[in-house]
């Protein structure tokens, strides 16, 4: 079977979604295509020479159309001229919704009574120039500009994609050039133009009777047309030049706005609320708002077809005057069926509209466009959308293409790399929720996308008043393409379940968007928990096991994530930014006591490194106890290890009250650590050697002291770069509440996942300020103090626990004061601001102490949630206007710091009562509030990312365990 196929030949092979085409082309029977020279080369061949079979498609016979590979024809040999009749004359591909293609049947009297109807439409004549840019092989620029141009003997010149990429106005300066009548173009086209356009005086648009845009059907190609015509208007171009058309596969034209030569008749315009849209009536509104969509009319319908509209969803049903609805049409000049599929041809190509009675308007079956609009005075067509593009979220309909465009509105020129943004729905909880993807610039930094990315949800909450799912970036051209370099949506969407996207910057706000969650942890009133437990248990299932999201490949576009170890990290950001602030201590009156920048931290570490490896005499490898109170001093001390090859360890500095107690456990980690070197403050440097402490512990065994006060002015001669990840970046040591030493190693690649798996949770970059009141030396607190700032580049604002007991309300007055959104503290902060400033909210109110921005206060800790202390803390500072949903707890252990951590855009912290005695039984049972032996429970923020947290059932009770994956 030979058959004439309307297909790009780049999409053969290398474009997304071809093996869909071959399935179309062999479910055809096509054995022969039909190709050009170019394109022949440009395949690819085996070491023979031959073409191979592509994946997914038939074996064919590829033939060279051009002169030179063909042999002339006998003079007795006369073309076979066929009736027009109902044989099929072509096959015309489709892309759907969900990635399929489908061929659409023409027959030829279809094909003949579409090339008549344009004819009348457009008012072609004989030998008239037409300029095409549209794809000649699909769509409008076949009909225009190969078939109805040789029924009419029309000069076509055709520009190729190619070109229009290296040269914009290549298609102005040809109608200039031949004095052309007609133009086929995309708004994408005319939008391309000015931005080319440098006042050239040659251009004269005064020869054009008609500009076709051919993607009229997209309500937002408005803008394009009348951006062109306020430039070109001074050039010759006239206002009733411009015709937007609407087409589909199916329908072929379906309408299209006819050239007129009275300029006094303005175009069919119309401003239509967005909101209204949504419902699917149609309501008029003023310009000035920016939630309304401003629509052109696309002319009128076709000379010999009628057309009505119908409700999208269920019995097509005619629309009222103020509906809208998907646009129906009944003539010759259409599709008949999508080939091999009688089934969809009978939804799509058999359409019987029914009246409000239910008795069908006529006897003759309608056929649907795909466009959704309605038609207006005078009986102009309108088209404010398409059913691919069509989102039903929360029952309200949003077009994908208003999306875009509220998108693109953001300044879309520094961030969006060529405007590619792709927007589709996927269902999440019974519902559609909206993903954003777009390329983003490749100088586009970290901290500007995410603004960028703010902004752009903040602008279709308030125009769409819809919830954005994700929007995500990917590096520059790695989006799936069509074979004129569109995004592929299909395939874009399949990658995004997969999780194959791989972003460079995520921005998730489910919250906003799930509104339709379940009740959690209601009571049931037959089978326990307990027992469905034992039961899940018996029948040897996997049970209560969760996971976090996975941190994904490292992409390119992430400085921070190219490098393995905190101190590359350091060095890049001294490079990059070396005058941003990274840590900035304040002391008890509240005034910044010493701050951090990039490069000011970079070069103390240089100098602590020097002094290491001069005064102390230190190799690779070797253990440094760093004893220092909490402050900047104990930051420049852990990277100065860093620099020098050594591993540092983090000691609480004793109590100068209390020197009995406190200095046997520094004495102790030191010894247990193996520290072959001891870094302190000077005043510390005189405790460990007073009176008092050789009462206490034997001083002479102490390991040499270095005091950094007095700090060497040389520069390393190198920084230490460890040869594996795997190796000891840290030891973390800490005394429980029994009185028992544990010590965790960490390797650098834990590190950087660990940090890696914070920013991600918390949303952490460069322009956050994030203010922390813990103690700095172990654990997560040790994390946030030291490590955070430097990985993810936010300034942290330092705020010493010891400080709140000659000032209690030092934390919050800095939180107001530096209109903090982030915030962590521990359960002794949290109980020391409850009980001491209990009686002074008013006092503080007038002050000027506002909590109305903090959008998280994360309470640090190994331990269940003290509820009772945290609804004190939000309902004693709710009057400052601490929400209460801000107030949040995380979970971790000694070798996982941060099991759960409640995120920026987590929900609302749950609260279930369970009976106690079951607890003793180690079993769960939910109980109702208020029941008695009833315990509260409240929810530890989100499983961390990277993490999987099961229940391991192990004798008699349950073993919670967490897995860090690196």
């Amino acid at each position: 079977m030979i058959l004439c196929w309307t297909l790009s030949s780049s999409s053969v092979s290398c474009d997304a979604g071809s093996q869909q085409i071959g399935f179309l082309l062999g479910s055809c029977g096509v054995t022969v295509a039909l190709t050009s020279d170019a394109c022949h080369k440009g395949l690819p061949k085996s070491p023979t020479g031959e073409i191979p079979q592509f994946k997914g498609w038939p074996k064919l016979l590829w033939f060279v159309t051009e002169s030179k590979h063909l042999s002339k024809p006998p003079r007795d040999w006369f073309p076979h001229i066929k009736d027009a009749n109902n044989d099929t004359a072509y096959i015309e591909y489709k892309t759907c919704k969900d990635g399929s293609v489908l061929g659409v049947t023409v027959t030829r009297i279809a094909l003949l009574t579409h090339c008549q109807a344009l004819t009348q439409a457009c008012g072609y004549t004989e030998a008239e120039t037409i300029v095409n840019v549209l794809d000649f092989k699909k769509d409008v620029g076949l009909w225009h500009g190969i078939l109805t141009s040789v029924m009419n003997m029309m000069h076509v010149i055709s520009i190729p994609y190619s070109l229009m990429k290296v040269n914009p106005l290549s298609w102005i300066q040809k109608v200039c050039q031949y004095k052309a009548k007609v133009a086929c173009v995309k708004s994408r086209d005319m939008h391309w133009a000015l931005v080319a356009h440098r006042d050239q005086r040659d251009i004269n648009l005064s020869s054009l009777r008609m500009l076709i845009v051919a993607d009229g059907a997209n309500p937002w190609s408005i803008s394009s047309c009348d951006a062109f015509l306020n430039v070109f208007q001074s050039k010759g171009l006239r206002q009733e030049v411009i015709c937007p058309c609407a087409s589909s596969p199916e329908a072929l034209t379906v309408a299209i706005r006819r050239p007129t030569d009275d300029s006094n008749q303005p175009p069919g315009r119309g401003v239509l609320s967005m909101h209204g849209l949504t419902y699917g009536v149609i309501r008029v509104d003023s310009e000035e708002k920016l939630s309304v969509l401003t629509v052109q009319d696309v002319g009128l319908v076709m000379p010999g077809a009628i057309m009505c509209s119908v409700k999208p969803d269920g019995i097509p049903q005619l629309c009222k005057t103020d509906e809208i609805g998907e646009l129906c049409v009944c003539a010759i000049a259409t599709g008949t069926s999508y080939y091999g599929l009688s089934g969809m041809t009978k939804n799509t190509f058999e359409v019987f509209p029914m009246t409000s009675s239910g008795g069908p308007i006529t006897e003759y079956p309608f056929i649907r466009t795909g466009l959704l609009g309605f038609i207006g005075p005078g009986g102009l067509v309108f088209v404010i959308g398409k059913m691919d593009g069509l989102m039903v979220v929360s029952g309200r309909r949003h077009n994908a293409d208003d999306i875009v465009a509220t998108a693109l509105a953001v300044e879309p020129m520094k961030f969006v790399y060529r405007g590619r943004i792709a927007v589709f729905s996927v269902s999440v909880l019974h519902d559609e929720r909206i993903v954003i993807v777009a390329e983003q610039r490749p100088d586009s930094t970290e901290e500007d996308s995410f603004q960028w990315m703010s902004r752009v949800l903040q602008a279709i909450d308030s125009i769409h008043q819809v919830g954005v799912y994700c929007l995500a970036l990917v590096p520059a051209n790695t989006l799936p393409k069509t074979p004129l370099g569109g995004i592929h949506l299909s395939e874009t969407k399949q990658l995004f379940l997969e999780g194959s996207l791989h972003p460079c910057n995520v921005l998730m706000c489910p919250h906003t968007c799930v509104t339709n969650l379940p009740k959690p942890r209601q009571k049931q009133p037959e089978i326990g928990p307990a027992s469905v437990m034992v039961g899940n248990l018996v029948s040897g299932k996997r049970i209560a096991q969760a996971s976090g999201r996975d941190l994904g490949q490292i992409e390119d576009n992430d400085q921070a994530r190219k490098f393995l170890f905190l101190s590359e990290v350091l060095q890049w950001r001294a490079q990059t930014t070396p005058d941003h602030v990274l840590y900035t201590l304040l002391n008890c009156r509240g005034t910044i006591a010493n701050s951090l920048t990039c490069v000011q931290l970079h070069k103390r570490a240089e100098k602590i490194a020097v002094m290491l490896m001069e005064r102390g005499h230190l190799q690779d490898g070797d253990h440094v106890a760093l004893v220092y109170p909490p402050g900047i001093d104990l930051i420049a001390a852990f990277y100065g290890c860093l620099y020098a090859g050594c591993v540092p360890i983090t000691v609480r500095p004793p109590h100068p009250q209390n020197i009995a107690t406190t200095l046997p456990t520094v004495k102790m980690i030191v010894e247990v650590s193996r520290s072959a070197c001891l870094m302190t403050t000077q005043l510390i440097c005189k405790l460990l050697r007073s009176r008092e402490a050789a009462a206490a512990v034997d001083v002479r065994t102490w390991p040499p002291v270095l005091d950094t006060d007095d700090l060497p002015k040389k520069r390393p001669a190198q920084i230490y770069k460890p040869s594996n990840p795997e190796t000891l970046a840290y030891l973390d040591f800490s005394v429980s509440t029994t009185g028992m030493l544990a010590g965790v190693k960490m390797s650098h690649a834990a590190t950087s996942a660990f940090c890696r798996s914070i920013k991600l949770q918390c949303e952490l970059y460069p322009s956050r300020e994030v203010a922390i009141c813990l103690d700095p030396y172990c654990g997560l607190g040790f994390v946030l103090w030291c490590l955070c700032s430097v990985y993810s580049g936010h300034q942290s604002i330092l705020i010493p626990p010891s400080e709140l007991e000659t000032n209690p309300a030092l934390w919050l007055l800095a939180v107001s004061q530096y209109k903090v959104r982030d915030t962590f503290c521990s359960y002794s902060v949290m109980e020391l601001c409850t009980k001491g400033l209990g009686s002074q909210t008013e006092s503080l109110k007038a002050r000027g102490l506002d909590l109305s921005r903090v959008r998280t206060c994360v309470v640090v800790a190994e331990e269940r949630p003290r509820i009772a202390l945290t609804q004190s803390f939000s309902k004693l500072f709710k009057d400052l206007g601490l929400h209460p949903r801000a107030v949040s707890t995380s979970l971790g252990c000694r070798v996982n710091l941060a099991i759960c951590l409640q995120g920026t855009s987590g929900p609302d912290p749950t609260t279930v009562y369970v009976d106690m005695r079951a607890l003793r039984h180690d079993r769960v049972r939910l109980v109702e509030r208020g029941s008695p032996h009833s315990l509260p429970l409240m929810e530890s923020g989100k499983v961390s990312t990277e993490r999987r947290v099961k229940h391991i059932f192990y004798g008699h009770f349950f073993l919670s365990c967490c897995l860090l994956e690196q």
